[in-house]
Formats: C-alpha cells, sequence, structure tokens
C-alpha cells in the first residue's frame, strides 16, 4: 500500500488527465457495432490519518461517504440522478428491483487492510452516464475527507490525483472504454466464471444458492440494457426474448462456491443491511458466443444485488 506510481499532474490540486478527458464533447450517435461504454478512474489518496478499511466493506465505506459528500457539495438534480436515479422514473424495468446507479466501486484489495499515515492508497470508480459530467462532482466530494474524515474515527485521507484508465489499466486519452457486445466469432462452447466478490442473483423474488446460467445472463442483460438506455447512447437493439430461450439451454457443468457473510449498518438511518453473497467459479456448457461479450461487460459493471458497493464482479477465466 506504500508503492506509489509518479503523478500524472502535480499532487495537491486534486487535478488528473481524468477532467478534460471527461469534459469533451458528448458521444456521437451509437455505430452499427453496439457497444457497451464507461470511464474507468482512479482515485489515489495519501491518508493524514491510520485509515481503516473494515473486512468485506471497504467499497460501502466509500459509498456511504460519498453519498454524505455529495449530498453536501453537488446540486440537488446531480445527487439525484446518481444515487436516486428512480425518483422520477416510476417502477423499474422487470428484473431490476430499482433502477441502476451510474456507477460503482472497485475497492476489494482494501478489504481487512490500513493505510498508515502518509501511505498512499487507491480505489478505482467505474462511471457509466456517459451523458451528463459527474466526475468534477465526485471529485469535489472526496477532496471532503481530508477536512472531515470518514469512517470509524473519522480517519482523513487527502486526494492526490485522478487518473483515467483503460481496459488494461494503464493510463488512457482514449476517451471511455467500449466493449463490443457482438457475438465471438469463433464458437465458444465451455467458460469459466469467477464471481470474485459476493454475488447475489435473485429469481421469482428468492435468492439462488446456485448461479443458473439463464439467470445470471438475464441479470447481466437487463443491467447493461437499462445502465446504456438511461446514461449512454441510447437502448441496445437485440432479439432479447430470443436470447433468454437459448441461455435456458446452457448448463451449469461445475459449481464451486461458497458463502461469504458480511452487513453494513447505515450512520444515517441505523438500518442493517446484508453485503454477502457467494463468490468462487462455475463451469457452462453450450453455446457460448453471443453471450460472452455480456459477460465481459459485466466484469466491469457488476450483476446482481448492491453492485454499486462493489458486489457481483465477475470475471471469464477460461473459454
Amino acid at each position: 500500500m506504500n508503492s506509489r506510481s509518479p503523478p500524472f499532474v502535480e499532487s495537491g490540486n486534486q487535478e488528473s488527465n481524468a477532467i478534460p478527458l471527461y469534459n469533451r464533447e458528448p458521444l456521437s450517435p451509437a455505430s452499427a457495432v453496439p457497444t457497451f461504454e464507461f470511464y474507468r478512474f482512479r482515485f489515489q489518496f495519501q491518508a493524514l490519518d491510520a485509515v481503516d478499511f473494515p473486512p468485506g466493506g471497504s467499497a460501502n465505506m466509500l459509498r456511504g461517504a460519498c453519498g454524505i459528500f455529495l449530498r453536501k457539495t453537488a446540486p440537488p438534480g446531480l445527487y439525484a440522478r446518481l444515487f436516486e436515479p428512480g425518483r422520477d422514473l416510476g417502477p423499474a424495468p422487470s428484473g431490476l428491483s430499482d433502477w441502476p446507479r451510474p456507477f460503482v466501486f472497485r475497492a476489494a484489495h482494501l478489504d481487512g487492510l490500513t493505510a498508515e499515515a502518509d501511505s498512499f492508497f487507491s480505489f478505482d470508480l467505474h462511471l457509466f452516464d456517459l451523458q451528463q459530467p459527474a466526475l468534477p462532482h465526485f471529485q469535489e466530494a472526496f477532496a471532503k475527507w481530508a477536512t472531515t474524515g470518514i469512517g470509524p474515527g473519522r480517519r482523513r485521507a487527502r486526494l492526490d490525483r485522478i487518473e483515467s484508465l483503460g481496459l488494461n489499466g494503464e493510463l488512457s486519452f482514449a476517451g471511455p472504454c467500449s466493449l463490443p457486445l457482438t457475438p465471438e466469432i469463433e464458437p465458444v462452447e465451455k467458460i469459466t466464471i469467477h464471481f470474485v466478490t459476493p454475488t447475489e442473483l435473485k429469481s421469482g423474488g428468492r435468492l439462488l444458492e446456485r448461479p443458473q446460467f439463464a439467470v445470471l445472463f438475464a441479470r447481466v442483460r437487463d443491467r447493461i440494457a437499462t445502465l446504456r438506455a438511461l446514461f449512454g447512447p441510447g437502448p441496445l437493439e437485440f432479439d432479447f426474448r430470443g436470447m433468454g430461450e437459448r441461455a435456458n439451454s446452457v448448463i451449469l457443468h461445475r459449481c464451486d462456491l461458497a458463502w461469504q457473510n458480511a452487513a453494513r449498518t447505515s450512520s444515517r438511518t441505523g438500518q442493517t443491511h446484508p453485503l454477502g453473497g457467494f463468490t468462487g467459479e462455475a463451469e457452462y456448457h453450450g453455446v457460448l458466443q453471443e453471450f460472452v461479450p455480456w459477460l465481459r461487460a459485466a466484469r466491469w459493471t457488476g450483476v446482481g444485488r448492491q453492485t454499486v458497493w462493489g458486489k457481483g464482479e465477475i470475471h471469464i477465466l477460461r473459454q
């Protein structure tokens, strides 16, 4: 946690390559190749006090602090767009318990760790809103951490810089990350999915113990399509019903999962919310080439419940 890459600009001003990049002109209309696009930002901090990250709850701690800071610093309409997108949209579409928020945190590497004073640490923010620049508001919000502190003991950290990254994790000036959603050219008959962070999938109002492929793909499809329709270039034109029917024929061949228990208590409401879910691997067999691009995209969006808190991160290990 003490390692630090050279700053991209002068540190101390919370500036970066990210702000001017993100403030470019809006995207052009959707091209002939359907894609899912998002921004990947890395927030680099220097701990002013020893900052403790709770086991299994670092992203939740960040999300809670971000909500508090943004409520104080961002315009009400922008705050609602980020944290309460369903307030003006009515009931969420079928397959989603609520309208998705246009961002997720990636901070699992901080779980259970302590950033000692003067050390550096980072986390990633994936931002799906391509229509209204929100990064400056996240920047302003997290700059408050240096004075108000967050978490137990109100420990402080200074925002050092923000970096815009590509899919490979390197600094990028190329605009948003872009993932094609067209089927693989070569046949794919077997894949292994790694559920990296606790994942909860629901079907028929019940939590699933095993990630049956049809349900997994349905949740991935609903999330990506809704994020793109609300915050990106617009709706996708796919035969979603046909894809759902074909997903039913994909077999869960092997499942090696473990349940992770965790919970959070809201400092604002006092309510306790479960943060657990299953992690591990699942192997699927079938005709999979049209589904692989969607599963790749779900690595960055998450799938299932509470994705904004870092849950539901999945990786394709083998295909």
